[in-house]
């Protein structure tokens, strides 16, 4: 898995970094390499359609200066990933956004819900399969009154975290988009 990994950092630094000395002084224009040894695009251009999901109705997208979308894909002969971030608000209730995507989700498999101990919820809800065979997706510890729902599989999965807003009331909720691949299967 390293070992992949350390490549395709390579690869970035090989192929991204004279790219990026020749990119336009405006940060929001996405960055493009294609060249014979792989493609890679890094920008702000993210949102919940390039992940895969519908805008829920009504949403906002939320940009932070620690968070921006992000839209990052590196494709080799050998390996391939792809990360799409895209973070939105809504003056809806949690549970409208979560019930939302819950049947959104349903497209790419199986739907796992995954609460925080704070939420009032289990650490993981599934339908009786072990969550450990056959790289399915599982529940992680996580802190926070936040729900995650999550379809698809290790290597190709579709996840969205709502969580409540305190100031004023309804929902904060990230579209998450995670696809990655080896030669031989996993990075």
């Amino acid at each position: 898995m390293f070992r992949h990994l350390t490549q395709a950092i390579a690869l970035i630094v090989a192929v991204g970094l004279p790219a990026l000395a020749q990119q336009s002084s405006t940060q929001d224009e996405p960055l493009d390499v294609r060249s014979s040894i792989g493609d890679l695009h890094v920008g702000k251009d993210a949102d919940a359609q390039k992940a895969g999901l519908p805008i829920y109705p009504g949403a906002r997208p939320k940009h932070e200066d620690y968070n921006e979308p992000l839209n990052f894909s590196i494709l080799t002969e050998s390996l391939g990933l792809k990360l799409i971030v895209a973070k939105y608000e809504s003056d809806d209730a949690p549970g409208e956004v979560i019930s939302f995507y819950r049947d959104k989700l349903k497209k790419y498999g199986k739907v796992l819900e995954c609460h925080s101990q704070k939420h009032g919820g289990d650490d993981e809800v599934h339908d009786g399969k072990d969550p450990g065979s056959s790289k399915e997706l599982k529940c992680d510890d996580s802190s926070g009154p936040v729900t995650e729902l999550k379809a698809g599989t290790e290597h190709d999965q579709h996840i969205v975290t709502i969580e409540p807003r305190d100031n004023p009331k309804g929902s904060v909720f990230a579209i998450v988009y995670v696809y990655n691949r080896g030669k031989k299967g996993d990075i």
